[in-house]
């Protein structure tokens, strides 16, 4: 199915668990370049939908089948799509909203966490990129370096794609602290000690900065959990199970 976010078309997957009906939903997010229907996505679901939710995944702006080019989206954007796709959950009937996000999807997913949070029950993030606000303040993309200042009209990153400078411009002034300090509720951090996309330091600062966070380090584990996925949905299932 598709969800509207004035005029761009989010493309969707909604699954309910075995039990049938529930009032409780988890939203998942994405990360850069990824989608929707990424193994680690889908067994992330799948622990969702054992412990009793519904989940609702989607590809955001510019990604997979979504609207939207690549070049131009923005943290803003990703707000937008995914406050969207939470007031389409509650048109259906769904009251206990969780949201789920991977790396850029998890940093976006702590960002909205903090601006609806008393709409969120519960947060899991896996290898949130919390980094992305600082690295743009100081002139660093994934490798690439700019100028902070004077921001290029496009940024090369990865596999040939590039960033319209707005992106830049967007991340520089977005602070994921202020989210944590707004966000009371119960978040689970998943992070590898070897993922060397995004340093689990950061997730180890944040988990900190939450009231009321449990930070998962995976042993052996990478940036996209395909070292461990199984101890990954484990975790999952077994933190819902504990906090509902």
């Amino acid at each position: 199915m598709y969800i509207d976010d004035d005029g761009i078309q989010l493309s969707a997957v909604l699954e309910k668990p075995e039990g049938g009906e529930t009032s409780s939903l988890a939203i998942l997010l994405h990360g850069f370049t990824s989608t929707k229907d990424k193994p680690h996505n889908l067994l992330a679901a799948e622990a969702m939908r054992e412990a009793g939710l519904a989940t609702l995944r989607f590809d955001l702006y510019g990604h997979g089948e979504s609207g939207g080019e690549f070049r131009n989206h923005t943290l803003y954007k990703w707000i937008s799509n995914t406050m969207a796709v939470m007031d389409y959950a509650r048109g259906l009937g769904y009251t206990d909203l969780f949201l789920s996000g991977h790396s850029q999807g998890g940093l976006v997913a702590a960002l909205v966490a903090g601006m609806e949070a008393d709409r969120v029950r519960g947060l899991i993030l896996r290898a949130p990129a919390f980094m992305i606000p600082q690295a743009a303040r100081e002139g660093s993309m994934l490798g690439r370096t700019f100028d902070p200042v004077h921001i290029p009209d496009s940024v090369p990153v990865i596999k040939g794609l590039e960033l319209n400078g707005n992106y830049i411009r967007v991340a520089q002034i977005v602070h994921p602290e202020e989210a944590t300090e707004r966000y009371t509720g119960p978040v689970l951090i998943l992070h590898g000690d070897q993922d060397d996309v995004l340093p689990i330091e950061d997730s180890r600062k944040m988990a900190k900065r939450y009231r009321n966070a449990e930070l998962a380090e995976m042993t052996g584990e990478t940036h996209h959990f395909d070292k461990h996925p199984e101890q990954m949905r484990e975790l999952i299932r077994g933190w819902l199970l504990k906090i509902q």
